[in-house]
């Protein structure tokens, strides 16, 4: 359904991104922020299923700032790569990078943000810095950013047995952020991925259900 594009960024670099747009008349447009694995074929999957649901969907590569395709395994050394570039990359390059992607998709209408892991905090700074609703999925450095004030609506998804955001971690983001949706699971981190052993299908569709249900709210809404 997409295809990969050139991004023009803020710091006057281009990047990859991955596009697809849906079949009919786009209900708005939603940037996709990558987990530490870079745009793989999972992120590409993701972009594809919000097509279908009617969004024109981008996910920019971040890390093509430092080196350029970067597709990670879910293994011990995926995971150790990952860490690195997401240290050289940083999370004020990947909001700079959301911006240039929503600019690029502005004509499909209203712009969100979803990301997951490391995305997850990019898609609350998303709300905090650009002012984009967005929806979270299992940000571990949420609550580091938490002296920021949102501009949009934020939606927060949490797996109750994740060992890296502790329920206290969790009660913070109900406690400091009153006006966001958080709910949480009867999962793990990274239950939304649909590879490797931490994907629980019936929390990732029901995360689904009502991720859908916020942008059709606040995207796709008059």
């Amino acid at each position: 359904m997409g295809q990969t594009i050139s991004l023009n960024t803020r710091r006057m670099q281009c990047i990859g991104a991955y596009l697809a747009r849906p079949d009919g008349p786009s209900k708005g447009g939603l940037v996709v922020a990558q987990e530490i694995f870079g745009v793989n074929a999972h992120i590409r999957a993701v972009v594809d299923r919000f097509a279908g649901h009617g969004y024109t969907t981008i996910a920019p590569a971040f890390f093509d700032h430092v080196e350029t395709g970067v597709e990670l395994g879910y293994d011990e050394d995926g995971f150790r790569r990952g860490r690195l570039l997401v240290g050289e990359v940083g999370l004020a390059t990947a909001v700079d990078d959301v911006a240039s992607a929503a600019e690029a998709i502005a004509s499909a209408g209203r712009i969100g943000c979803v990301g997951y892991c490391w995305g997850g905090t990019v898609a609350f700074l998303a709300a905090t810095r650009l002012g984009l609703p967005s929806v979270s999925y299992y940000g571990m450095r949420n609550v580091q950013y938490f002296d920021e004030v949102p501009r949009a609506p934020l939606l927060f998804h949490f797996g109750e047995r994740d060992a890296s955001i502790p329920p206290a971690m969790v009660e913070r983001h109900r406690a400091e952020l009153p006006a966001a949706e958080v709910h949480t699971y009867p999962a793990g981190h990274g239950f939304n991925r649909d590879v490797g052993a931490d994907y629980d299908a019936a929390s990732a569709r029901l995360a689904l259900e009502r991720t859908l249900a916020f942008l059709d709210r606040h995207l796709a809404t008059p």
